[in-house]
């Protein structure tokens, strides 16, 4: 019998993976913070860095590809738990949380390096304000009197109005489609540039601090869902 969503289940089976590589990644990124001193530093730390943004690269991918086949999905995911899904910023993370976490476990920032930090939480918090306000305008369109007209007849609708509610849904879904593309886009920018800002002991610090944060949540949204079930 075919999976009555593949889209999602697929999804789900490369979450499972990914997070448990997450983990791996962890642990080796908490090591190199808490050993200071060891041979190779600076290339074992840029070696780490590398395959961190790999790791991450893969989780965008795979949401890319699950988002061509059901988008509306992403903005509400099922695989998370409810705490989780109370975090998500236009199907993932805010990008200035990453901005959030350079400020809480990097402190020794050079004047030149906050300098160029603070362009980047500007350029940053400007993008999400303008993604924020057409989420807003697609959320609006879908209370256009014609939509809604459309809605409340679904359970008797007409041949010719059948058409109409799919063409609708098809626009909402490519609208939805860019609004994600351009948030993803925006949270891999953000990543980029703070990690061109940093040096690769810092951007160790924050890579070790965000997957600390996620992998916590998880763990406490996970538990939370199964005491109130």
């Amino acid at each position: 019998m075919a999976a009555a969503h593949p889209a999602r289940e697929r999804f789900v089976k490369f979450l499972g993976g990914w997070l448990d590589r997450q983990q791996t990644f962890l642990d080796q990124l908490l090591k190199l913070v808490e050993s200071p001193d060891y041979e190779n530093k600076d290339a074992r730390e840029r070696n780490l860095i590398e395959q961190v943004l790999s790791h991450y690269q893969q989780y965008f991918a795979e949401k890319a590809r699950t988002a061509e086949e059901d988008v509306f999905v992403l903005f509400s995911p099922p695989w998370l738990s409810s705490f989780e899904r109370s975090l998500l910023w236009l199907a993932g993370f805010k990008p200035s949380m990453v901005l959030r976490m350079v400020d809480s476990s990097v402190e020794d920032l050079t004047a030149e390096q906050a300098r160029e930090m603070d362009a980047v939480k500007g350029e940053t918090r400007r993008a999400e304000r303008d993604l924020s306000e057409t989420m807003a305008r697609i959320q609006e369109s879908v209370a256009a009197p014609p939509i809604l007209a459309l809605v409340r007849r679904v359970g008797r609708p007409m041949v010719g109005e059948i058409s109409s509610l799919d063409m609708v849904m098809e626009m909402l879904k490519t609208a939805m489609l860019g609004v994600f593309e351009s948030a993803d886009g925006l949270r891999g920018s953000t990543v980029r540039k703070v990690v061109e800002v940093l040096s690769p002991e810092q951007t160790v610090k924050v890579l070790a601090a965000v997957a600390q944060f996620q992998l916590r949540i998880r763990r406490w949204g996970l538990q939370r869902d199964s005491q109130l079930s």
